[in-house]
């Protein structure tokens, strides 16, 4: 007896044929899977039908969409224990590629038929799920740029000529971050808090490894002092998260907690996972293995943190919280 599955399938991601994307979907799964299949509008988004096939007790769901689709879509299964499978059809595909998920509609029909599960982190950003990272700063500012009809015309470099655009306006604010146990003071450009992040999300690759599955975020400072540092940074974390080595540069800073308290002088617009949500301040915290995802299996990654060298840097030990 096949297993059976809620197929939840957003027409207008990408730039492919829907119609063609969905065939070669089915023309895959449907030998091995029962598919209960279910397009996205405008006014029934990813996150309700989701969340109405987890109220059904569905036993797989598979989201099929931009990363706006498949975010939406982990949201309403986090926290249950059903699998989640991803078939990416976005212009970033960030979602599938931070998870090591095959962003070819074949593979990762495939790597859902194969049928091994990864238990991943989802954190919440002042109350708001956040599945991949939250921007402050620049990155907000960089997304709000790249607008839909853009990324359909010219995908994903949308999002690069939106970067470029925005160095020229480049502006630095004081932060504060506040940890479990200490409290950082500098100088930013962009403060970015990742749970999972590809390696094109170049302002969350301080750490050049980010763990989507170890109870912890990561946070990325860059505290370029002009727009030619601010170039040499973003290329220097290009190259980090290419070659897998941290960055080393005064102006890049990171560094691994459960939970993030960030506030910025003057306050900074964040984006979340795609979507500009507000200002700063922000409440980030992780809840660990709330997620249950058809992933390849990702490897141990040592933990590291860097703060030396950024700009008017201060750190404050807390004391230990008591046990109560």
């Amino acid at each position: 007896m096949n297993r059976s599955a809620c197929l939840i399938f957003n027409p207008v991601a990408g730039q492919g044929d829907p119609e063609v994307d969905l065939a070669a979907i089915r023309a895959i799964l449907e030998p091995e899977m029962d598919l209960d299949i279910y397009l996205t509008t405008e006014e029934i988004g990813a996150d309700k039908l989701a969340q109405e096939a987890v109220e059904r007790g569905v036993e797989t769901i598979i989201a099929s969409g931009g990363d706006g689709t498949l975010s939406a879509a982990a949201v309403a299964v986090a926290g249950t224990d059903i699998p989640l499978g991803i078939i990416s059809r976005g212009t970033a595909n960030a979602f599938a590629v931070a998870l090591g998920i095959p962003d070819t509609i074949d593979a990762a029909c495939r790597t859902i038929l194969q049928g091994a599960t990864r238990n991943v982190d989802v954190a919440y950003c002042n109350d708001l799920p956040m599945i991949l990272l939250t921007g402050i700063g620049f990155e907000a500012e960089t997304v709000e740029r790249a607008d839909r009809e853009s990324k359909k015309r010219f995908g994903i470099m949308a999002y690069i000529m939106a970067g470029f655009q925005e160095l020229r306006e480049l502006e630095s604010f004081d932060v504060e971050i506040e940890t479990e146990d200490k409290i950082i003071k500098t100088t930013a450009a962009a403060v970015t808090v990742a749970n999972a992040a590809p390696p094109t999300s170049v302002l969350a690759q301080g750490p050049a490894g980010i763990i989507y599955d170890d109870g912890l975020l990561d946070l990325t400072i860059v505290a370029p002092n002009s727009k030619a540092g601010a170039i040499a940074a973003t290329y220097h974390l290009f190259q980090s998260a290419s070659s897998g080595n941290a960055a080393e540069r005064d102006d890049i800073g990171y560094l691994r907690a459960k939970q993030f308290k960030i506030t910025a002088d003057p306050p900074q617009k964040v984006v979340i996972d795609g979507e500009v949500v507000g200002k700063t301040p922000v409440d980030i915290k992780c809840l660990p293995a709330a997620l249950k995802i058809f992933v390849p299996s990702a490897p141990e990654e040592e933990l590291v943190e860097k703060l030396e060298g950024l700009p008017n840097l201060t750190i404050e030990l807390k004391e230990p919280a008591e046990e109560p």
